[in-house]
């Protein structure tokens, strides 16, 4: 008997029962549905749910195969045992060797996230009687790339215990959450484990096992050099190829640009977001570095490394565009209107950089942004469908006197 049979004759077992949902989500996954329409529909398209969460999760496996071969490299660059890549195609960091220690860090982190997060879904349709949807498929990738190499898994698994029901399940499930799920996993790591989430020791594989140690590993991101107002050893092409210690998937911006365009290309990224979030992350910079050519902000400060930060720089460290492309986009939490679309974006960069300078503690702000202004993308929408609607009535009222 095939796995295609047995997988349709426990679907027509549990048909009607509990599991029902579950056994009818693993075989749409694997097949095809039986049935098709062949006339009376109103509406014939190639995209739907499962196709567009496919089209994102492509669009990301770039920044996760390059994120194992930074993490190899960090954690043998760390501990001395190769020199410096010297450029993207640096003949040090494309090795296998930087591949396998890698995949042996980063693919445990997607196994849980996928695995604890489907587990979740399945249990929640399991109850409710409802199909499991799409939605965690983007979420479960997007996890792993947003988090420290070297988090223990069971506290990766907590959290996304954590984000899946409090951020999408007690809303109704996928397309009725107010909050990116990947985004309120990453809160509650950063809020119930905040030493794993910041400091010079969590972004390089190995680092907390040999910390206390004379040779213990420093992976300090860029952003923590700035915030303690140190001089940076990375070049701006390192920053820009992704040669440089950060969660997994944040580092390799020329990847995140090459994910925006596909996104945009294939319309299931919003442009609009993306580029308004850019320009909010560019104003903002712009602000501070008036502020430091003023003379307002002196070198004594705390705030003067990021302050002092050439506005564009913003761009290529941190994960700003990262969150932009990926996060910032996510079609249920964002604005839906045009107008929106662009005060939406514009105040998540603009605030990301604000918290960014002003949180030296913990120098990254994407995150909180994007998650608060999840919360005010209903009102901004209200408010610009209100403005249309008031414009409208006063062309009527011209048009009737």
């Amino acid at each position: 008997m095939s796995l295609k049979s047995s997988l349709h004759n426990l679907k027509e077992k549990y048909k009607g029962t509990k599991m029902a949902p579950a056994f009818n989500a693993l075989h749409t996954f694997l097949y095809l549905p039986n049935e098709t329409t062949h006339n009376g529909t109103h509406i014939k398209a190639a995209d739907d749910l499962k196709r567009t969460m496919n089209i994102v999760i492509m669009a990301l496996v770039p920044c996760l195969i390059f994120g194992m071969f930074n993490a190899g490299y960090q954690h043998y660059l760390a501990l001395g045992d190769i020199e410096s890549a010297k450029g993207f195609l640096g003949a040090s960091f494309w090795t296998l060797d930087n591949l396998i220690i890698g995949a042996w860090t980063v693919l445990p982190l997607v196994a849980v996230s996928y695995g604890v997060g489907l587990a979740v879904e399945f249990l929640f349709a399991v109850i409710k009687g409802h199909e499991v949807e799409e939605g965690y498929l983007v979420t479960g990738m997007l996890v792993p790339l947003i988090v420290p190499v070297d988090i223990p898994l069971w506290m990766l698994a907590t959290a996304v215990v954590f984000g899946v029901v409090i951020g999408k399940e007690v809303f109704g499930g996928t397309g009725m959450n107010i909050l990116n799920p990947a985004l309120t996993i990453r809160a509650f790591l950063f809020f119930a484990y905040p030493t794993w989430m910041s400091g010079d020791k969590v972004w390089v594989h190995g680092a907390k096992a040999l910390e206390g140690t004379p040779d213990a590993i420093s992976g300090e991101t860029i952003l923590g050099s700035y915030a303690q107002n140190n001089s940076v050893m990375y070049d701006y092409w390192d920053m820009f190829w992704g040669i440089i210690p950060g969660s997994v998937g944040e580092t390799s911006k020329v990847l995140i640009i090459i994910g925006a365009l596909f996104l945009i290309f294939t319309k299931v990224g919003s442009w609009r977001i993306i580029v308004s979030t850019l320009i909010g992350a560019l104003v903002m910079g712009l602000i501070f570095n008036g502020v430091v050519d003023a003379g307002w902000i002196t070198e004594s400060s705390k705030f003067y490394g990021l302050m002092n930060v050439p506005f564009w720089q913003h761009l290529i460290i941190g994960s700003i565009l990262f969150g932009a492309v990926y996060m910032a986009t996510d079609p249920v939490t964002a604005s839906q209107t045009n107008k929106g679309k662009w005060i939406y974006g514009f105040l998540i960069g603009f605030i990301s950089i604000m918290i960014r300078v002003f949180n030296p503690a913990y120098p990254e702000g994407v995150f909180l942004a994007i998650l608060l202004m999840n919360v005010f993308a209903p009102t901004i929408d209200h408010y610009v469908v209100q403005g249309n609607v008031k414009r409208r009535m006063k062309r009527l009222k011209v048009k009737t006197a």
